[in-house]
Formats: C-alpha cells, sequence, structure tokens
C-alpha cells in the first residue's frame, strides 16, 4: 500500500463510542499478529483489523476471481462466517478486500450499501410517475455530463450550474467560463465535452435549464450579478448562479416528485456565493419529494449552513461509484455480491 493510507487505530476508539462496547484494534491483517487476535475473540467481542490498503494484494485491479486467490483472502476467509459490505464509495473499485471474499464464501450488503444502492436505482429507473428534476453543478463537468448522457430520457429537467452550467453556456454562444481554484482547466473541459453538449442541447434542450444570470466579485468585494444575455466578452469569473436563476430552479424544484443533486451551483463555501447551492438545497428540504443529495461537495454545504440529512430523502457519500452507476456502468462491488446472493440462493 502507499504510504498516505492511515492507519486504523483511532477508528477502532471511535467505532467503540458509537456501538456502545470496547472495540480491539491490531495493527496486522493477515499475519500471525491478526489470526492471534481473531482466535483469542470470544462471543460478542469485536476487533477491528489494520487497514486494507496496507496490503500489496489489496490494490491492483484485477478479476474477482484472481483477487480471491491471494493470501490476504485465502487466509482470512476461513476464519469468518459472514462477510459484509458496508462500502458503496468502494463498490466500483475491484479490490481484494471489496470482491475476494464474496467468490469464496457468504456474503451480504450492509444497510449503507443498500440504501446507497435503492437511491440510485431509483434515479437510474425512474421508479415516479411524477416529475423528475436533476440538479448539475460542481467542477468536474466531464463526470456529470456524461450522467445526463445516460439520463436524457430518464429526467424532465436539468437545472444547470457550475462548470458545467458554464459549458453548456458557452454551447448556446455565451463568452462565459474562466479557470477557478484548483480545478481542471476549463477550456480543456470544453474541448473533451464540447461534442456531448452540443448533442445533449439538440436531443435534449427543451429539458435542460440554463442560468439567467450569474454572479461575481465586485469592485468593493461584494457580490454583483450579470444578465446573461447581456455577457458579450469574457471579462471576469463567475461564482455563483444569479438570484433570479435560483428563484427559477426553486420553483421547479417544488414542483417536482423526484429531485436529485450533483454538484454544488456555486462557490457556495464563500457567504457572497452560497445563493445559489443553498437556495435551491433549501427548497428541496421543505418539499414533499424523494430527493437524493450526491457528492462531498453538496454534502458539505448541507451540514455547513445549518440543514441536516433528515431534510433530505438520502444523502450519498459515494462519489465515485454514485457517477458511475448513473452513467450506466456496471459497479464490480454490487456484481461480486449478486453472485454470491444467487450462489447461497443455489445452495440453501
Amino acid at each position: 500500500g502507499d504510504d498516505d493510507f492511515v492507519s486504523l487505530d483511532g477508528h477502532a476508539e471511535i467505532l467503540a463510542e458509537h456501538v456502545g462496547s470496547d472495540v480491539d484494534f491490531v495493527a496486522d491483517t493477515y499475519g500471525d499478529e491478526a489470526l492471534s487476535a481473531i482466535d483469542d475473540l470470544s462471543g460478542g467481542e469485536a476487533l477491528l483489523l489494520e487497514n486494507a490498503r496496507m496490503c500489496d494484494e489489496e490494490l491492483p485491479e484485477e478479476e474477482p476471481e484472481a483477487k480471491a486467490e491471494t493470501a490476504f483472502v485465502r487466509t482470512l476467509a476461513p476464519e469468518f462466517d459472514a462477510y459484509v459490505n458496508d462500502a458503496y464509495s468502494a463498490a466500483h473499485r475491484s479490490h481484494a478486500s471489496l470482491v475476494g471474499f464474496p467468490v469464496v464464501m457468504d456474503a451480504y450488503a450492509g444497510r449503507v450499501m443498500q440504501t446507497e444502492y435503492e437511491a440510485n436505482s431509483a434515479i437510474a429507473g425512474r421508479e415516479f410517475d411524477g416529475d423528475v428534476t436533476m440538479v448539475v453543478g460542481g467542477t468536474k463537468a466531464t463526470d456529470v455530463i456524461d450522467v445526463m448522457n445516460n439520463l436524457g430520457d430518464t429526467v424532465d429537467t436539468f437545472c444547470l450550474g457550475g462548470i458545467a452550467g458554464e459549458l453548456f453556456l458557452r454551447a448556446d454562444g455565451y463568452p462565459v467560463g474562466s479557470d477557478v481554484g484548483d480545478m481542471e482547466l476549463f477550456d480543456e473541459q470544453w474541448e473533451r465535452n464540447r461534442d456531448t453538449i452540443e448533442s445533449l442541447l439538440a436531443e435534449h434542450g427543451d429539458a435542460i435549464r440554463l442560468a439567467t444570470d450569474l454572479a461575481y466579485e465586485a469592485d468593493d468585494g461584494g457580490r454583483a450579478e450579470d444578465l446573461v444575455s447581456g455577457i458579450d466578452e469574457k471579462t471576469k469569473p463567475y461564482l455563483d448562479v444569479g438570484t433570479m436563476t435560483v428563484e427559477d430552479y426553486q420553483g421547479i424544484v417544488r414542483d417536482s416528485e423526484a429531485v436529485f443533486v450533483k454538484g454544488a451551483l456555486g462557490m457556495f463555501e464563500d457567504e457572497r456565493f452560497k445563493k445559489g447551492t443553498v437556495g435551491v438545497l433549501e427548497a428541496i428540504a421543505e418539499t414533499d419529494c424523494f430527493s437524493v443529495v450526491g457528492g462531498g461537495d453538496t454534502s458539505r454545504a448541507v451540514e455547513l449552513y445549518g440543514m441536516s440529512e433528515e431534510d433530505f430523502s438520502h444523502v450519498s457519500i459515494a462519489g465515485g461509484a454514485y457517477i458511475r452507476a448513473l452513467t450506466g456502468e456496471p459497479l464490480v462491488g454490487i456484481e461480486v455480491l449478486e453472485a454470491a446472493a444467487e450462489r447461497m440462493e443455489r445452495e440453501a
């Protein structure tokens, strides 16, 4: 494993606080120290092994059958009756701890895994009769544009902001788009996604809602806004959608049966430019709809501005797995659990 993978010693203490009983820790994964600690366990006791990322056999991406043959899996599997995977956020990775064990032993999905999977399935399978809306933002435009491309026939309205929104505005003829912070260069994202954006606008233009005004930092340091229709040259970076756009998007989500959020509409970490992200999230929280908030940035906005996870049907922390599922890519961590379930049913 890499040097920057952390030990789980501190995690054992946190886990003990949550479960209300001691959780022992051993700084070993499948060596003699780990096996001895496992053998010493009594009924009702819990043991946390060292981070699997520190095992050399954990990380290389290989087929599940190959991972099942690693010493890591072959050594630990006989020590346990069942395997539970509750790491949906890593379900797209073919690592030994995620895909090796379900090949050789009874395997189950944990509650977080189940909730995340059901939320993703609800989106991709459109399990709703009313309007379905997706709020699309963030700085990694390629990911969300791929999602839009896959869900174009499933989602009724896409409300765009962030870098993705500016890319679509550029395709619509407006000279917007600047490099902000440590994001991938705007022009590079434009060239990579241009064909897909133009295709989406041609095929699903009526479903794609773009900002009509944008916010920027004024000379006095405050927030100012421009009408998109009046932008005729690129002179400044825009850091949020404008007030009219926020009100438009709020009206759309309030009339929706299901709303999914992927990415922030602006630089919400700055109080001046939180209006888009926070305003739309608050409207969703107040609406009686099925709502999924996905992505680390958006989840952070929920916490930062006084909202609660309970205000939404689900707040996802899955990141890459969330995106891959929405783009239609299979998740190997799910596939091996499904295969294990079928095997267990045959053997029952």
